[in-house]
């Protein structure tokens, strides 16, 4: 297969573009003179973000619907209409084989166009809940990559395919790295170490849990590694005069973090949720309430029900984390347990099976 040309378009988290930079590199890796190009919403992460990963990207003047009414919706038609105009123009010039959409506002456009063009598109799905962009594009896609089960409620049960979500491959042996993670992050091997994850940004009320909750999580023999996020280091960053206790704004060695953590807090964001079960430990989930379609909750619930985590909502954290933490510490049983659900839910071939569904769409 000679001069294979892929167009991918993922965007506006880091949830939408990791996956997507995955995909790339896996084809990159199958095809090495194979060209990718990404398309993103201007001025969003991704136009940072996939430059850094080594593609070229061009970006779409396009964004979201706000929830209240304000200038942006009333320009939403238009931004949409130029979008898919411009999406053309692209697909016409550079002549994509497939053309892959991991979510996120400019994908939209760019599948719809691709679709209309009749170039095979593949939609990969991170969400128990699919956003709205996917839901729209899901008719004419050929294949969509999904990561939970009961998607055939949202999507055509035919075109949908079980592959899980992209995740880093060096969480796989992460067993192995016990010891250098002890000595990375100067912990004391004899105590058990919790991690809590706020995403990169941060989260909140998670930090405001923490911070009421120090004391009682130390006081059973603890140690803790708390990323509070960057919107938050400065107000948080004083805790790290107590010993025990290391509060950065993020982690860049997180195959090591893994490997030192014991139980793990965080948010429930699809990439997230997808490593945790590659990882293998015992989770409490606590999903932020503040995004689309409460995707998190319902990501969350997809574990817990399968008894592969703990879900504690926001709203129920004064009244039952302290309780419900106590309990999972003094049960070594049921941190086994939960590990072992929760890995048994991986899926770590995720990214190979996404581009073999790709591979296919080729005309031969």
């Amino acid at each position: 297969m000679e001069n294979l040309k892929f167009i991918i378009s993922g965007g506006g988290t880091g949830g939408h573009i990791y996956p997507a930079i995955a995909i790339a590199d896996e084809l990159k890796f199958r095809f090495p003179d194979c060209e990718i190009l990404f398309v993103g919403a201007k001025d969003k992460m991704e136009m940072q973000k996939v430059p850094q990963a080594g593609y070229p990207i061009e970006g779409l003047w396009i964004s979201g619907l706000q929830r209240k009414m304000t200038l942006q919706n009333i320009l939403f038609p238009i931004k949409v209409l130029d979008s898919i105009l411009k999406a053309k123009k692209i697909i016409k010039k550079f002549k994509p084989n497939v053309v892959i959409g991991t979510g996120g506002f400019a994908s939209g456009p760019l599948l719809k166009a691709a679709a209309g063009m009749k170039i095979p598109t593949v939609i990969q799905e991170q969400n128990s809940y699919p956003g709205i962009t996917n839901k729209w594009l899901s008719k004419d896609a050929k294949v969509i990559c999904v990561a939970y089960e009961n998607l055939d409620r949202f999507f055509p049960k035919d075109k949908i395919v079980m592959t899980g979500n992209p995740v880093r491959q060096d969480l796989i042996f992460i067993d192995e790295n016990t010891e250098d993670a002890v000595t990375y992050f100067a912990l004391d091997a004899s105590k058990k170490t919790l991690l809590v994850l706020g995403g990169s940004l941060g989260a909140r009320r998670i930090n405001q849990l923490m911070a009421k909750e120090l004391q009682s999580i130390l006081a059973l023999d603890m140690q803790i590694i708390w990323q509070c996020g960057k919107l938050y280091f400065e107000e948080y960053s004083h805790f790290n005069e107590i010993p025990n206790v290391k509060v950065v704004s993020f982690i860049d060695r997180m195959d090591l973090v893994y490997a030192a953590a014991d139980i793990i807090i965080s948010r429930a964001g699809a990439s997230s949720v997808s490593e945790l079960c590659l990882v293998g430990k015992p989770v409490i989930f606590i999903p932020s309430p503040n995004v689309a379609e409460d995707h998190q909750t319902k990501n969350a619930k997809a574990i817990a029900d399968k008894k592969g985590a703990i879900l504690i909502k926001e709203t129920d954290l004064d009244n039952q984390f302290l309780e419900t933490f106590s309990k999972l510490i003094s049960t070594t049983k049921k941190q086994q347990k939960l590990g072992k659900k929760i890995k048994k839910l991986a899926k770590p071939n995720a990214t190979q099976d996404i581009v073999q569904q790709i591979i296919k769409l080729i005309k031969k």
